[in-house]
Order: structure tokens, then C-alpha cells, then sequence
């Protein structure tokens, strides 16, 4: 039996899908049964992983644990302990590429991500662990992008030359799955990349060959991006992070691992396969 926190969202809902798929018992942890549209064959538990006392029975049967820093927060050594106890042997953490960076260069930090302190736990805990460092997600763009491709062929945003090697969640949920089924990464912090270092230009014209569109994107002023994304409402904290983040980057590739690649023996799926994938939601 695995216990997926997080079930519901980015990277939780397709490998609960995943997993229910290749016929492994599923307990997927969601805070509002109303709302998750989890599979049928998952076994559905309502409770809050921020306060582990309320996952306590859930954990019974249970040998690996996915555990989502977002979901559990600083509260991640207290269910890992409880996890322990109650028989678990395994846990596989969600955390991200730029967790050992300075924690004010880290802009998830500044809308509640604890990545460090999650991983740190984690492997501190006691059980046998892997923990996934991904780069930048690919549907995140349907976040920063998505309005206006919707409005128009024009991205603005900073820094044209700041360049990502975005992973499909399809390929983080294929390797989370692995991880909580086999032994052959345990012990290991993976770096894990999309397969291709593309700038924001670039990938604003390769998500335009897949629609069939003249898409570009256009430079803007990072002061003017910072001002408009305070102005909807985003934390300053995080918009300073972030476009520091563009700044420091600029001009310089992405790194790219090729770790997806050696842990699932195929090619890591590309950004323009993504695009493929996710066509009809910048379409609608």
C-alpha cells in the first residue's frame, strides 16, 4: 500500500494515477473528498498531512509514503515519526533543484514551500528514502503564459534569454513511482531535468509550432513584470525572488541532468511533446 500526500495536485494526481494503473493499492490523502476527481480504485482519505494526528489511521498497512513538502510543511518530522511507527517503510520527499541554494534565492520559500526542511527530514527520518530534486515543472507555464496566449500571439514577460529545462510531470511521476516500488534508488538525492535547455524565446516559438501558431515572445522591463504581477496580487517577496532568479540566469543554459532518462531507460519527454499534450488548454 502507498500513501500519496499531495494527491490532488501537480505531480500527486498523476502518480496516484500511475500507480492505480499498474495495479498498486492506493491511498490518496486529499483535504476535501468534494473536489479531488481521484481515481475510482484509489482509496480516497480525508485528512490534513500539516496535522499529522488526523493521517494517523491511514498510515496502518501502509509501506511508502510520498510526501509533498506543500501538503505537510514543518509539520513533516512529526508524520514521519508517526509514520514510523505505524509500520512504514519507506518515503519517497518531493523537494526541487535549487533546494541547497541560498534559501532568499529560492522563490517557492516565499509562498509557503519548505523544501529544505522537508528533505531534511526526511532523510533524517529513520526509514529507507529518495528524494526527487525536479527542475522547473512544464505546467507552470499554463500559469505564467496561458492568459495571454489565450488573448493573443504575444508573450510579454523578462528576460528572453533566461533559459529552463522544464520536466514533464508525466516523467516526475514515472520516476516517484519507481522510487516507491524499487530499491535501486534508495539513499540517492536526484537531480532530475527536462531533456532540453530552452530560453524563454524559445520556448514561446516551439509551444507556437505545436499549436500552429505565430506565437513570440516579446521583452518587457523586469520592473514593469514586477509591478503587474504585485498588482495581481503575487507576494513582492516572490516577485523579487523570481526575478532575480531571471537576472542571475540570463544568457546562461539550463543544466540538464539526463537522470529521468538513466532511471526510466527512455528519453525524457520534451517540452514539445508537453506542449502536445497540454495543446487544448491554451486553446480554451
Amino acid at each position: 500500500m502507498i500513501l500519496v500526500t499531495g494527491a490532488t495536485g501537480t505531480i500527486g494526481r498523476p502518480l496516484t494515477d500511475l500507480l492505480v494503473s499498474e495495479g498498486v493499492e492506493v491511498r490518496a490523502v486529499t483535504r476535501d473528498a468534494r473536489k479531488a476527481d481521484l481515481p475510482d480504485r484509489a482509496e480516497v482519505v480525508v485528512a490534513d498531512p500539516a496535522r499529522p494526528e488526523t493521517l494517523a489511521p491511514a498510515l496502518d498497512g501502509v509501506t511508502g509514503l510520498f510526501l509533498h513538502p506543500r501538503a505537510v510543511g514543518l509539520a513533516a518530522a512529526g508524520l514521519l515519526t508517526l509514520a514510523r511507527e505505524r509500520g512504514v517503510r519507506r518515503v519517497v520527499v518531493l523537494s526541487a533543484i535549487n533546494v541547497e541554494d541560498d534559501l532568499d534565492e529560492q522563490p517557492s520559500r516565499f509562498n509557503g514551500d519548505r523544501n529544505k526542511e522537508v528533505e531534511a527530514a526526511a532523510v533524517a527520518s529513520g526509514l529507507d528514502w529518495v528524494s526527487l530534486r525536479p527542475s522547473a515543472f512544464a505546467v507552470n507555464t499554463l500559469t505564467a503564459w496561458g492568459g495571454q496566449i489565450r488573448a493573443g500571439d504575444i508573450v510579454r514577460g523578462p528576460y528572453a534569454t533566461f533559459a529552463e529545462a522544464p520536466i514533464h510531470e508525466q516523467d516526475l511521476a514515472a520516476v516517484a513511482a519507481r522510487a516507491l516500488r524499487s530499491d535501486d534508488l534508495l539513499g540517492r538525492k536526484l537531480n532530475l531535468t527536462g531533456p532540453q535547455s530552452l530560453t524563454h524565446a524559445e520556448l514561446i516559438e516551439t509551444l507556437g509550432e505545436v499549436l500552429g501558431r505565430p506565437l513570440r515572445f516579446q521583452e518587457v522591463p523586469a520592473e514593469a513584470v514586477r509591478q503587474i504581477m504585485i498588482g495581481q496580487g503575487m507576494a513582492e517577496p516572490f516577485v523579487d525572488a523570481l526575478l532575480a532568479r531571471y537576472a542571475r540566469g540570463a544568457g546562461r543554459p539550463a543544466l540538464v541532468t539526463g537522470e529521468v532518462e538513466k532511471i526510466l531507460g527512455r528519453p525524457a519527454l520534451t517540452w514539445a511533446a508537453w506542449a502536445a499534450d497540454h495543446a487544448a488548454d491554451f486553446r480554451s
